[in-house]
């Protein structure tokens, strides 16, 4: 290959797809169509830098064989790495600003992720990683936000939007990801003249509020949805898919369960914000902007996907 440039460049490539290694210059992956097709691109690439590539499709001659290719793809020296990163975060997680902690856990989540991504055969290291991961979270997450609710069984009543206007609602000061969510599907689709109280404690709510997001409130976590989703389900707002979506979005970031795209963006977006100001009022009328434009993208992302089919 000519250029030293290049070399790196797709050496550091075959690197993040977690290529084992047989030799010098020859790397294996496993077989999927995604990763052929990867490496149809870093191959053409190659070749137009003046390098030699083949792909080839190797299969194991015995179990022997088998078991020592996918040795090459053991990643518990990765995990013990990120072990370490979260045991040191954790000893100074309660003495960081929230700014701080918010800023932790991107970062050790892109960390996390990106081992994930590259550990083709999960064993139980993999387990006790994303154990160790979801205590993390659940530590920063306390700290982000205290008096998180705890989820409750309960069916969820269909109420009607029309019982609901003018009314003053009440949520925990220092919005986070479910709150200043449910905010705005309150103020956009429920109620458009909603009054908001922060509340320094989930005690300080009047009788008359209606509460969401913390335990006794009006709507709260009820089974595996979260206060967003007990919303959508409560008004009949689950037929719009952009708010479905949105949903969806908002579930990712509070429990840590599922995946969507956008929803990194989001949260980054969102402590970019809370670093501004710590004015809650602000801090909703900013971020409703941002929920307008993915709603607005949900939405037509989900019509061009009906479309096509």
């Amino acid at each position: 290959m000519n250029s030293a440039t290049a070399r790196m460049r797709i050496w550091r490539a075959l690197r993040s797809l977690g290529c084992g290694l047989l030799r010098d210059g020859a790397y294996l992956l496993p077989y999927s169509p995604l990763q052929q097709q990867v490496l149809k691109v870093l191959s053409a690439d190659t070749v137009r830098e003046g390098g030699s590539a083949w792909l080839l499709i190797v299969h194991a001659q015995s179990e022997d064989e088998n078991d020592a290719y996918r040795a090459l793809f053991d990643r518990t020296g990765n995990y013990l790495e990120l072990f370490k990163a979260l045991a040191t975060a954790r000893k100074t997680l309660t003495k960081l600003a929230p700014q701080e902690i918010t800023k932790s856990l991107r970062k050790l989540r892109r960390e996390y992720e990106a081992v994930r991504e590259i550990d083709y055969f999960p064993n139980d290291t993999s387990a006790q990683a994303e154990a160790v991961w979801m205590d993390f979270v659940s530590a920063a997450d306390s700290l982000l936000s205290p008096d998180e609710p705890h989820a409750i069984s309960a069916a969820i009543a269909r109420l009607e939007l029309s019982d609901y206007k003018g009314r003053t609602w009440a949520t925990r000061r220092h919005l986070w990801v479910d709150r200043v969510a449910s905010a705005w599907l309150i103020r956009r689709f429920i109620d458009r003249e909603a009054h908001f109280l922060w509340l320094e404690s989930p005690s300080h709510c009047p009788a008359d509020a209606l509460g969401f997001d913390f335990d006794g409130a009006t709507f709260t976590h009820i089974g595996d949805r979260v206060t967003f989703e007990v919303l959508l389900a409560s008004f009949g707002l689950e037929q719009d898919r952009g708010l479905l979506q949105l949903g969806a979005m908002v579930h990712a970031l509070d429990t840590g369960e599922g995946f969507v795209p956008e929803a990194n963006g989001f949260e980054a977006m969102l402590a970019g914000a809370r670093q501004r100001t710590e004015d809650d009022n602000h801090l909703l009328n900013e971020i409703s902007v941002v929920l307008n434009l993915l709603y607005a993208h949900f939405s037509n992302d989900l019509q061009s996907s009906e479309i096509q089919k």
